[in-house]
């Protein structure tokens, strides 16, 4: 999963980045990937992981890994290409979601580029200049799609009716993931690669202080207000804090969090919130040799989920054999749960659910 972290200067953004990246793992240990200074890749919390590997007595545990992309340049007039403009917009379109770090702190000793704090004013700048981008990308598109229209293609006259909706859509400032349209229009816009059609998550960075008060402050709550109907979600965070405690040991971490009244840190809620807001899900191998946890999308069927693992796998999907998280590790062990009939084998048209703990029986 990649997740561009974006927002105005002075909201927070490169702290919660630094953050972000301190907690990361090292490059060495995540594979098939070339880490440049712009990533950074943070596992995602999972104690099935590590009960697992206890139970299998594995050798090796691999956990399920986050891309965050620290997107850089962002001023207003970033369409016109201002600041780092076009670098930031061609950096978007490579992340699957937006992370949009807004401000909803004062502080005298920090200034803000607009000269005051408003955290709804921040938003929509940030907006406009996506939307800005995108109608520059759909006029393109819509002149080659007029010249078929002309030519009597069908299919170009039906894109051609749909741009002309998006267009209209996003000329009243609203992004294309508002945008009313049925499944198969949803698969030509995909193919538009427009900013706005991907999902936000939107990270309402607070004070210390604010976070020790356990109260949403007016700023935290007039976002909530703004992103109503925007298939948005939100998370409050406090960067400061984040990149206290990716500093710290396990221990020192958690007591930390006990101190401020806390379960879970900033960067645990943001990966969570994105998994639910991407509709993502993870299942499980297990084994002496590895554990593992794989991501896939909610509603994926097992013989695609096997193909995360290897493409062979999909390809001479037999069967595969399944027990739940919970109900392996009541048992005991994998033999003792056999023994039990806890273990389903199921055929092509099963759709994994959360926490299965698979074994895939192939055949290539």
């Amino acid at each position: 999963m990649k997740l561009g972290i974006v927002g105005l200067p002075n909201v927070g953004k490169s702290t919660l980045f630094n953050a972000i990246t301190k907690a990361g793992i090292e490059a060495a240990n995540y594979p098939f990937a070339t880490i440049e200074p712009n990533v950074g890749v943070v596992t995602v919390p999972d104690e099935r992981i590590d009960q697992l590997e206890k139970l299998y007595s594995s050798k090796k545990k691999v956990y399920a890994h986050v891309e965050f992309y620290d997107i850089a340049g962002l001023v207003k007039g970033a369409s016109q290409g201002e600041g780092l403009g076009n670098k930031f917009l061609s950096h978007i379109r490579e992340v699957e979601a937006i992370i949009h770090v807004v401000r909803c702190f004062e502080d005298d000793n920090i200034v803000h580029v607009e000269g005051n704090v408003d955290s709804i004013r921040d938003i929509e700048t940030i907006n406009l200049e996506l939307i800005f981008s995108d109608l520059e990308t759909l006029e393109k598109r819509m002149d080659k799609a007029a010249k078929l229209k002309r030519s009597g293609d069908k299919v170009a006259q039906a894109e051609y009716e749909l741009m002309e909706r998006l267009k209209a859509h996003l000329e009243a400032e609203k992004p294309v993931r508002t945008f009313e349209a049925t499944e198969e229009e949803q698969e030509l816009i995909k193919g538009f690669f427009l900013l706005t059609s991907k999902k936000v998550l939107y990270a309402a960075n607070i004070s210390e202080e604010d976070l020790m008060a356990g109260e949403e402050n007016h700023l935290v709550k007039k976002v909530r207000d703004y992103i109503q109907g925007e298939n948005a979600g939100l998370v409050t965070i406090c960067a400061r804090l984040e990149e206290e405690l990716s500093g710290l040991e396990e221990d020192e971490k958690l007591e930390m969090l006990q101190e401020y009244g806390i379960q879970e840190t900033g960067l645990d809620l943001l990966i969570k919130e994105s998994y639910r807001l991407l509709g993502l899900m993870s299942f499980l191998t297990a084994g002496p040799q590895e554990v593992r946890a794989w991501t896939i999308k909610v509603g994926t069927k097992a013989p695609v989920a096997a193909g995360k693992i290897h493409s062979d796998i999909q390809r001479g999907f037999i069967r595969a054999e399944v027990i739940s998280y919970d109900a392996l590790m009541a048992s005991g062990s994998e033999a003792h749960a056999k023994e039990k009939g806890l273990y389903r084998v199921e055929g092509k048209e099963y759709i994994m659910r959360e926490g299965d703990v698979v074994n895939f029986r192939f055949n290539v």
